[in-house]
């Protein structure tokens, strides 16, 4: 809740964008302008850390919005959850500076989408995060990648995922919801 507002906003314009300019590809680059706010500083006067995701939270809905999935995702009763996400920072944003949020598809492996976010002041990156999704129904159990791209289509020229972000995958994965996870520190 605690981007509540700019995430409404969000998509209301990107739905105008839509009307007025047609849908984007699902490679093409999303951008949403924002502006750092009192409320996403930490004590020491910059961005929170955490912030910058959930303001990248911002992005993939104007992603989704843009390319058109949000709609077929309601239709469907589908819905995507952040499975690992890994952020890299370089420059602190301070009050009131105003950055884009640009975001867009990566690819996919057999169970999950990845997409990049970055934060951008003046051409300039800031931060970038990888994000890993997963796709589930309402109904209950995991969307399959066949039946994803059946309803929307596999996008053209989609890249392979780069081996490190595999292998980050695997090694950040926690054990399956069905199985133990046991909280025992070594």
């Amino acid at each position: 809740m605690n981007v509540i507002w700019r995430t409404l906003l969000v998509m209301w314009r990107a739905r105008r964008r839509v009307r007025r300019e047609g849908r984007i590809a699902p490679t093409e680059v999303s951008r949403v302008r924002v502006t750092t706010l009192p409320t996403d500083l930490d004590i020491l006067r910059h961005m929170n850390n955490g912030r910058y995701l959930s303001l990248f939270d911002l992005g993939r809905w104007d992603l989704l919005e843009r390319t058109g999935m949000s709609e077929v995702m309601r239709r469907y009763g589908w819905y995507g959850v952040v499975a690992a996400e890994t952020v890299t920072f370089r420059k602190s944003l301070e009050l009131w500076q105003r950055f884009d949020i640009e975001s867009r598809l990566l690819g996919h492996d057999d169970k999950t989408i990845y997409l990049e976010h970055r934060a951008v002041v003046d051409g300039e990156i800031y931060a970038r995060a990888i994000i890993r999704s997963r796709m589930l129904k309402r109904a209950g159990g995991t969307l399959s990648h066949t039946e994803l791209f059946a309803a929307v289509g596999r996008p053209e020229g989609l890249p392979e995922v780069e081996p490190w972000m595999k292998e980050w995958a695997d090694a950040s994965a926690l054990p399956s919801t069905r199985a133990a996870a046991p909280s025992t520190w070594v």
